[in-house]
Parts: structure tokens; C-alpha cells; sequence
């Protein structure tokens, strides 16, 4: 295997390229250290400085490096951001996408393997209930309109060119080297703001000074394992990468105020357009295959906040 993970620099692509590694695969890495960070690498990878908006560039990289299987991480991953630039989001993660996914066909790649979401293609999900894969895609924010206009791509690349792909549909992934300066990643956010004693802001889930959306959080190193099965065994199909388990902004808090032993100030604000209320995943499709969430909530919010604090940026 030869494997070009864009994104690899970032917060998940970095994790996957680190493991990639570890099991003697050769890698290469597309980033345009937009987000990435060059020490989330490690020293001697092979890294491609380029946007995946530029088409150009892109193809030049799969001809240099020649994979057989790609890893798209590469995303502008803010829902906020999509709904105040929805064009940027687009040209991003539709547009840089299609850039990627030509290459690919062009070069004759293997598999393909496409870091979706599940925290927002599925739109509100009621009470207690589990969205799957089945369920149809209702996106809220211009973020999951272009992800969910991607899938639809893959689908469509599958029949008319014969790519294999899997996607797989994310729930709020955390852990160490996540990006807290952006406004996405409450977990990085609040460990970050809380080492510098700095308020913390909670948005509301129905109403201000409420407990905030309900997300599925899944620590990243389940989410490396997921890419790394789709990868090795090329399972073709659409899976949900997630706990099925629900936690509050308020849970995420708190338990990021125990690991460190502070006590937060909190600013309670309204929603924030894009947001849902409720997000919480089935992954059974992904556990049938033999995966499963293995690191508890209160474990993984220990470890991240942990690492925030001996790696603070």
C-alpha cells in the first residue's frame, strides 16, 4: 500500500499518517498548513505543501507519488464558518474534493476513503434514538450540504470510473493535537481556555443557560482504527463512526474541569446558526465488521485534556 492522506498534518490525518507509519506503510502527506501543524509529523514523511483547491497541484502530487489508496482528511471543518462563507466551505470540500477524487481515478487508485460526518448529515436526531446510515442525509448547515454532496460524488465515481470507497461518517471526534483556536472542537477549546484561566462559552441547546447540544463524542484514536480497517480490508459502503452514547457541551465541561482540577467560569450564549440540537450515532454497521469504540468518555477527556496541558500552543 501507498497511501496519500490529505490533511495529514491536521488534528485526525496527523494520527492515521503516525499509525500509517507504525505498520510499515509508505505515506506521503498533502496539507497547505492552513490548520496542520509541521510538528504533528513525524521527521522524514513525505509532505506535499498544497491546497487540494488547486487542481493543478493536486494532480501533480498523485503523479509524483503514485498511491494506490487515499486517505481524504483534507476539510474546512468549521460549521460556523460554512454558514457565514457557505461559498469557501463549498469550494473546499466540494470543489478541492473533486480535485482529489479525479486525481485518483486518473491514477488508478485502489481505494478511496472519505472522512464524512455523522454529527451533521443527519439533521436533528430525536430523543432516544441512533441515526444510521440508512437514514436520509438532512443537512442544517452548509458544512453537511457539501459533505453529504460529496458522498454523493463517491457514489456516482463508483459506477461511472469503478472507484472503491468507503465513508465514513464521523461523530465530534476529540483528542490530543486537536486545533483549539478555531470553533470547531469544544473538547481542545475548553481544555485550552481553562489552562489559561479564560472563560468558557457554552451555546444553547434550545435556550440560553441550558446545558447545550447533545453530541456523540468519539476519541480519535477509534477513529484512526476505523480509517485503518477501511483502508486495509478496502470495505466498500457508508459506516457511522461513533459511541452511540450522548454527552451535553455542560458533560464535556465538566469533565474537562475535572481532569485539569479547575472550576470554569461559564458565559451561556444563544445557539449558534448551523448547530444541533441532538447528534448521536448507531455505529452497529462498523461494529459488525469487528470494530468498536474502545476509549471511555471520562478516559478520553482525561488523556486530551492531559496532553493540552504538557503541549499547550
Amino acid at each position: 500500500m501507498r497511501v496519500l492522506v490529505t490533511g495529514g498534518a491536521g488534528f485526525i490525518g496527523s494520527h492515521i499518517v503516525h499509525t500509517l507509519l507504525e505498520r510499515g506503510v509508505h505515506v506521503a502527506v498533502l496539507d497547505n498548513f492552513s490548520s496542520g501543524h509541521s510538528e504533528n509529523l513525524p521527521k522524514g514523511v513525505l509532505v506535499y505543501q498544497v491546497d487540494v483547491r488547486d487542481r493543478e497541484a493536486v494532480f501533480d502530487v498523485f503523479e509524483s507519488f503514485r498511491p494506490t489508496h487515499v486517505s481524504h482528511q483534507a476539510a474546512q471543518i468549521s460549521v460556523s464558518r460554512s454558514v457565514k462563507d457557505p461559498y469557501f466551505d463549498a469550494e473546499t470540500n466540494v470543489m478541492g474534493g473533486l480535485n482529489v477524487l479525479d486525481a485518483a481515478v486518473k491514477g488508478g487508485v485502489k481505494h478511496f476513503v472519505f472522512a464524512s460526518t455523522g454529527g451533521a448529515i443527519y439533521g436533528e436526531v430525536p430523543e432516544d434514538r441512533r441515526a444510521r446510515e440508512e437514514w436520509p442525509a438532512r443537512p442544517a448547515s452548509p458544512y453537511a450540504a457539501a459533505k453529504a454532496s460529496f458522498e454523493y460524488y463517491l457514489s456516482v465515481y463508483r459506477q461511472q470510473f469503478g472507484l472503491s470507497y468507503t465513508a465514513l461518517r464521523y461523530g465530534n471526534v476529540y483528542g490530543p493535537r486537536q486545533d483549539p483556536h478555531g470553533e470547531a472542537g469544544v473538547v481542545a477549546i475548553f481544555s485550552q481556555r481553562l489552562l489559561r484561566g479564560e472563560p468558557v462559552r457554552v451555546y444553547a441547546k434550545e435556550r440560553r443557560g441550558d446545558e447545550g447540544g447533545v453530541r456523540d463524542y468519539i476519541y480519535v484514536k477509534d477513529v484512526v482504527a476505523a480509517n485503518m480497517l477501511a483502508l486495509e480490508r478496502a470495505v466498500p459502503g457508508v459506516f457511522n463512526v461513533g459511541t452511540g452514547i450522548g454527552h451535553s457541551t455542560v458533560e464535556v465541561l465538566d469533565a474537562v474541569a475535572a481532569a485539569l482540577g479547575v472550576t470554569p467560569v461559564v458565559e451561556y450564549s444563544g445557539i449558534r446558526p448551523g448547530d444541533l440540537q441532538r447528534s448521536v450515532l448507531d455505529p452497529g454497521k462498523l461494529e459488525e465488521l469487528g470494530w468498536q469504540a474502545n476509549v471511555d468518555f471520562a478516559d478520553g477527556i482525561a488523556e486530551t485534556a492531559l496532553w493540552f496541558k504538557n503541549n499547550q500552543r
